[in-house]
């Protein structure tokens, strides 16, 4: 069971590292089974049907598309916050719960309802 995992952009993640996979925020969680190595765990959806179970690196390489990029910086995650927030397909709830989770200064919200009414 791997304490950390190569992703196929070469960036060495733990199980404390968010990173984006497939446009969301996802944890690496190791897994001591079997059948799979690890497993993704997506930040607010995590636990249940949405986890995704690798056998082995090669099959998360295989999987790995143009929407993943990795570890990405405390600005980067800002501005995936900020698209998101306009995104249909993100509740408030949900994303400020990934909020709390990010290496953000985004409390919520509050600081969407400001920026939209200009403040």
């Amino acid at each position: 069971m791997p304490e950390t995992l190569e992703l196929p952009d070469g960036e060495v993640v733990t199980p404390d590292d968010v990173f984006l996979y497939e446009e969301y925020p996802y944890r690496f969680r190791p897994l001591d089974h079997e059948e799979y190595e690890f497993k993704l765990v997506p930040l607010y959806w995590g636990g249940g049907d949405m986890d995704v179970p690798f056998p082995d690196r090669e099959a998360l390489v295989g999987q790995w598309g143009p929407d993943s990029r990795g570890v990405l910086t405390e600005d980067e995650w800002e501005v995936w916050l900020r698209s998101a927030r306009d995104d249909e397909r993100f509740g408030d709830e949900e994303l400020d719960a990934v909020a709390r989770e990010l290496p953000t200064d985004d409390p919520g919200v509050l600081a969407s309802l400001k920026r939209a009414l200009g403040f």
